[in-house]
């Protein structure tokens, strides 16, 4: 075995041994934290499958903004899970359907690493051969998601932020305006 399949088994057994801890956590600030951590972990497996554009959006959205937002939102909420007492039953059903339908739909999915995939024979050894005399930026990556892939990019960026501004409304919503404050003591 190669250090690069030790290093994948590794992060991939940190990564499930980190999905189980959360899914057992009642603690609001430690479920954060651990989800945080499981970002990074996830960064450092796409780093490991030289995925590093993705590896670092993970550590900035899932790593940073994500836990920041959600740290956020327990200072307004409270760190314990408040315990319902409905039927299970439901809920597992619902994601026993959910992962039939994705097991299903990944059974027609090329094989790993397969070089004769579509993405291999399609559109990757145009970006690769061509990009950088039609763009002129010598990085495909950076060329394949400033250019080609543009409007994805940006259509990316915008539901990000978007969802930015929705978290912080929905933080500053309950705050009341200081002059309102004000008059209703006078009065």
């Amino acid at each position: 075995m190669d250090i690069q399949t030790i290093i994948n088994i590794s992060l991939l057994t940190l990564l499930a041994l980190t999905a189980v801890i959360l899914l057992r956590l009642h603690n609001l600030l430690a479920a954060v934290l651990l989800s945080g951590i499981y970002s990074l972990l996830s960064a450092g497996l796409f780093v490991s499958l030289d995925a590093v554009d993705v590896a670092f959006t993970e550590a900035a959205v899932g790593a940073g903004l994500t836990t920041v937002l959600l740290l956020g939102a327990i200072a307004v909420t409270g760190r314990e899970q408040s315990i319902t007492r409905h039927s299970k039953l439901l809920p597992i059903a619902v994601a026993t359907i959910t992962a039939a339908a994705l097991i299903y739909a990944t059974l027609d999915m090329p094989k790993f690493a397969d070089p004769n995939a579509p993405i291999h024979t399609h559109v990757a050894p145009r970006y690769i051969e061509k990009s950088g005399e039609e763009i002129g930026i010598p990085n495909i990556v950076t060329s394949v998601l400033a250019s080609y892939r543009g409007y994805d990019t940006l259509g990316e960026v915008t539901v990000v932020f978007t969802a930015a501004i929705g978290v912080m409304l929905l933080l500053g919503g309950s705050r009341k305006p200081k002059n309102q404050s004000i008059k209703k003591t006078r009065e």
